[in-house]
């Protein structure tokens, strides 16, 4: 078949993507020495923030998973007023201003506000806490995973769950034996998503919580402090972790597609 114009429009368009996407990618890669790669990788304090960058990620997509599960699964498989309103909150703090949502969290977890009161009494410390980061990271990260999870249970005929019922199963087993099974991998891609989010946050932590610093939070004092030789290697590591992260879920996910 004859390639015409629009085909070529297409392919264009997809080169300069590409390429806008890979070459700051791979200039900031091959930017940093490897000296000063192995410097930076045995600076303890480094190794400290890497260390709370991917904690308090896998905090909040640990806790994005339990208690984002039974909200998507109820809104896949029911219709009722109000149900667009409920999908919008959710989607909020995805176009909400990184620096509002730190601003936001800290309005309701300080002294002055009753839940920041509570709080304090049980002896639960928000502002500069590894708790606060893991706070901010479910917030802006919770959203990706209930989406995710949300349409993979759409994918899922609730005629297989009838069937279950009606052979005596309970509704928590079925779901447990033959819901979750089906949408384990939108379920992982929604982790994924929910954990590169998390990771990757700064302007809301950079609020919240200063210290203990995470790697965004660093690399941006450093950048400030010392300029971009110093914050380059930093990226690159973190970066570097993100990369093997997401390919070892992606791994996972196709192997389930596969067991499939």
């Amino acid at each position: 078949m004859k390639r015409d114009m629009f085909f070529w429009i297409c392919v264009a368009c997809g080169v300069v993507i590409l390429a806008f996407i890979l070459i700051p990618l791979v200039q900031l890669l091959i930017a940093p020495a490897p000296e000063m790669m192995k410097k930076t990788i045995m600076d303890g304090d480094v190794r400290a923030a890497l260390r709370v960058s991917l904690s308090t990620a896998g905090a909040a997509a640990l806790i994005s998973l339990v208690f984002g599960t039974p909200l998507a699964f109820f809104l896949a498989r029911n219709n009722f007023k109000g149900k667009k309103f409920i999908e919008s909150v959710i989607d909020l703090p995805i176009v909400i201003p990184h620096p509002v949502v730190g601003i936001a969290i800290l309005s309701v977890t300080g002294r002055e506000h009753w839940i920041g009161r509570i709080l304090g009494d049980l002896g639960v410390r928000i502002l500069g806490s590894h708790v606060g980061i893991i706070v901010v990271l479910t917030f802006v990260g919770m959203p990706f995973y209930i989406n995710a999870a949300k349409h993979g249970f759409e994918a899922i005929s609730p005629r297989i769950e009838y069937v279950s019922r009606s052979l005596g199963a309970s509704m928590i087993g079925t779901f447990f034996r033959v819901t979750f099974p089906l949408a384990f991998r939108s379920m992982l891609m929604g982790v994924i998503m929910c954990l590169a989010r998390a990771i990757s946050e700064f302007g809301a932590v950079v609020i919240v919580a200063y210290h203990p610093m995470n790697a965004p939070v660093m690399i941006y004092e450093r950048f400030e402090a010392y300029g971009l030789a110093y914050s380059l290697p930093i990226s690159v590591w973190l970066l570097l972790i993100s990369l093997a992260i997401f390919l070892v879920f992606r791994m996972l996910s196709m192997n389930v597609k596969g067991a499939a």
